[in-house]
């Protein structure tokens, strides 16, 4: 009997089941050999990648700045010059750069630099990768640069080390030294770093000199749109400048303010409100600065002491002597006078006159024309107290001559070295009640021949006194009083008070016929309040380096005991009347009422105007006339007392307008009487005419005015004068 089918199906089935456990065992082999394959895989990948890094970055380490330029980045840095006060008014530089530390930085600044440059700039390590993936997906198919590409560490990286070129090469070197930044640096230290070093058109290096260039402020105290037109400017200072296109600049600026919207720094009233104010500039870009002249002596200076070290860059503080509210005040009232002058005197003289026109190149035209001389002056004002200088004025604008008359233009005096001549008189122990006869004379000058000296009015007054003379400037005094204490002496005494240049001991130089500069003459006339002691004039208080190191110093100024307290004081008293009574007195008239002295000069045919007065606190001296010497005026109007003076009255009443209104200090060994003015001795009291005379010697007060001995003798002069 067979056996049923079922029972064979039965027997065969365990084989079957046992075949499928084969298969699956086999397929789960397969798949875990593939997995260990694709481990392997991306392990060697990733060793490739890891690899071809290292390889990448050894091969761009030896291109990377060294650990050592990292950690000591040094940027170029503008040598600022400082007032008496402290204050910043001029800067050198190759690079325009002052350095200005983060807490100084307005806030609004830096919110505007995030919000514009790197929003996530507190938390990345100095690279965005989120960023550089953007970079290469979504330029490709957009076209366009999307915000962020580069962060600020990234963008001071390139700034301080690398190039601008666009290549691979360059960009992972910039990745690199970025990440060396920010394991270097503070967050804050990079923003600081980068605001100060970064260029934002118009000549301005860093965030400091942006602000004043273009606002005319500090760059602690910028507002939100301007600090959004500084940012709008980082990524082409050219294009985007307002000094170039404001309509650009404005795009710009408001593209930054709409980013602080967007982060919320920004509410939508105060951007509505933003972006309808418009960019309002300093009217000169910021570029000129206070006292050229000044500077370029500083200039001058460090170059000769300090030649071999590039002072341009080197971040110096130099702590000046310069008075800046006064430095302002010269330069304004010297173009103002000038412009004055000079139309009087172009309406004298025909546009064709030799005399006063040259002949020049006209760029618009491009053809030779011919036009007025231009009429120059220079202005010194020192401190008596400690030398300092306060101001100085080299011409009428610097931008158009860089000359500086103040301390390298060779002028005749005139009048104004006779000072020396009663100086050495005064020594030799003549009296300002001595007698002189203004009389013609001739002098014979060995190689030269007779010389037959004038007045300046061609008018003798006899018998006067000394100090009448030296009042209305009479020149035959000076040269008659010269003869007595012999030129030497003269030359001697103004050598002594300050005059560097060569002086000839001659008749002339009695009347200022050897050459003077301004600054030198002013330094001399010092002397005269400074109770015969005279302080060497400075510009320079201290030299600090970037850090602070002082380099120079000079704590107490430079004293010289030249002439007697006694001789001082008695030229002074001379010389005041010359303001109160004399060629001077202008000075009263347009409202100059303090004590003060000085003296006025003008040389042989009026080509050299000067005056040169001081008061207790401040000596100043004003120079008029044209480069090629040239008369500027005749009778009157080309003297000093027309043309310098002004100058002069005008400035002393600015500077001296916050001082105490003290009188010269008067030594011990001084006497005051009253004396007549015709006689010198002392008044009686017919004398019609009398003044305060000053005396060394007790003794002469006690010689009565012959002249005056009663009314009848007053009355007999006064009928003289008359008739005459």
């Amino acid at each position: 009997m067979s056996e049923p089918e079922h029972q064979w199906d039965f027997q065969v089935y365990p084989d079957r089941k046992a075949s499928e456990e084969k298969r699956r065992t086999r397929r789960k082999m397969r798949w875990h050999r593939i997995r260990l394959l694709i481990l392997w895989a991306f392990i060697g990948a990733f060793g490739a990648v890891v690899a071809a890094v290292g390889i990448t970055v050894w091969g761009y380490r030896k291109d990377l700045p060294s650990i050592e330029r990292v950690y000591n980045i040094k940027p170029r840095l503008s040598t600022r010059l400082f007032d008496r006060n402290d204050q910043p008014f001029y800067d050198f530089y190759t690079e325009r750069r002052v350095l200005t530390p983060f807490e100084k930085i307005s806030p609004f600044m830096i919110k505007s630099l995030l919000a514009s440059e790197d929003r996530d700039f507190y938390h990345h390590w100095g690279v965005e990768w989120t960023a550089i993936v953007r970079g290469v997906v979504l330029r490709p198919m957009t076209g366009r640069r999307p915000q962020g590409g580069s962060t600020i560490t990234q963008q001071l990286a390139r700034l301080l080390f690398l190039t601008q070129e666009r290549t691979i090469a360059r960009k992972v070197k910039e990745w690199m030294t970025a990440i060396r930044l920010e394991r270097r640096y503070a967050k804050n230290e990079i923003l600081e770093m980068y605001l100060n070093q970064v260029y934002y058109g118009g000549g301005a290096y860093g965030i400091e000199a942006a602000a004043r260039t273009y606002f005319g402020k500090l760059a602690a105290d910028l507002d939100w749109d301007e600090s959004a037109t500084l940012v709008g400017l980082l990524p082409a200072p050219s294009r985007f400048s307002p000094l170039r296109d404001m309509d650009k600049a404005l795009d710009r600026r408001n593209m930054v303010l709409r980013s602080l919207l967007t982060v919320g720094d920004l509410d939508q009233k105060t951007y509505d409100s933003l972006v309808q104010v418009p960019i309002t500039l300093v009217s000169d870009g910021g570029m000129r600065q206070t006292g050229d002249y000044f500077a370029e002596e500083i200039r001058r200076y460090l170059e000769l002491h300090y030649g071999d070290q590039d002072f341009y860059s080197e971040g110096w503080s130099v702590y000046t002597t310069i008075d800046t509210a006064m430095q302002r005040e010269a330069e304004e009232v010297v173009r103002k006078r000038l412009d004055s002058l000079r139309g009087a005197v172009e309406a004298r003289h025909r546009p064709d006159d030799p005399r006063f026109t040259i002949v020049v190149y006209d760029s618009v035209s491009g053809k030779m024309i011919r036009v007025h001389k231009k009429l120059q002056s220079a202005l010194v004002a020192i401190n008596n107290k400690d030398g300092g200088v306060l101001a100085m004025v080299g011409g009428y604008d610097f931008l158009e001559s860089q000359f500086n008359r103040a301390t390298q233009a060779l002028r005749q005096p005139g009048s104004a070295f006779k000072p020396f001549v009663l100086t050495a008189a005064v020594q030799a122990g003549y009296k300002p009640t001595d007698t002189i006869f203004d009389t013609p004379f001739t002098i014979f000058i060995p190689g030269s021949g007779e010389w037959s000296p004038e007045n300046f009015d061609h008018e003798y007054k006899g018998p006067i006194t000394i100090r009448q003379g030296y009042q209305e400037s009479r020149n035959i005094v000076a040269i008659k009083l010269l003869q007595k204490v012999d030129p030497v002496n003269a030359v001697r005494y103004a050598k002594k008070m300050g005059i560097s240049t060569p002086l000839r001991a001659v008749p002339s130089i009695a009347i200022g016929t050897s050459e003077v500069t301004v600054y030198d003459l002013t330094s001399a006339y010092s002397t005269f309040p400074g109770g015969g002691i005279h302080t060497t004039p400075t510009l320079i208080r201290k030299i600090t380096d970037r850090f602070g190191k002082v380099i120079e110093q000079r704590r107490v100024p430079e004293r010289t005991d030249v002439i007697p307290a006694q001789t001082a004081y008695t030229v002074l008293h001379v010389l005041k009347s010359v303001i109160d009574r004399g060629t001077g007195a202008s000075a009263r008239r347009l409202g100059f009422t303090r004590p003060a002295a000085g003296k006025t000069g003008t040389s042989n045919e009026y080509m050299d105007n000067w005056f040169v007065g001081f008061t207790p606190q401040i000596t100043c001296g004003v120079w008029v006339g044209y480069d090629l010497k040239t008369p500027i005026g005749g009778d009157r109007t080309g003297t000093g007392a027309a043309t310098s003076l002004p100058i002069w009255t005008a400035f002393m009443k600015f500077a001296t307008r916050d001082l105490p209104p003290i009188d010269f200090p008067v030594p011990d060994g001084i006497y005051f009487d009253r004396a007549c003015d015709r006689s010198g001795f002392r008044a009686t009291e017919y004398c019609p005419d009398t003044h305060q005379e000053v005396y060394t010697n007790p003794s002469d007060t006690l010689k009565v005015c012959p002249i005056h001995r009663n009314a009848r003798d007053t009355r007999r002069e006064e009928e003289a004068k008359r008739s005459h």
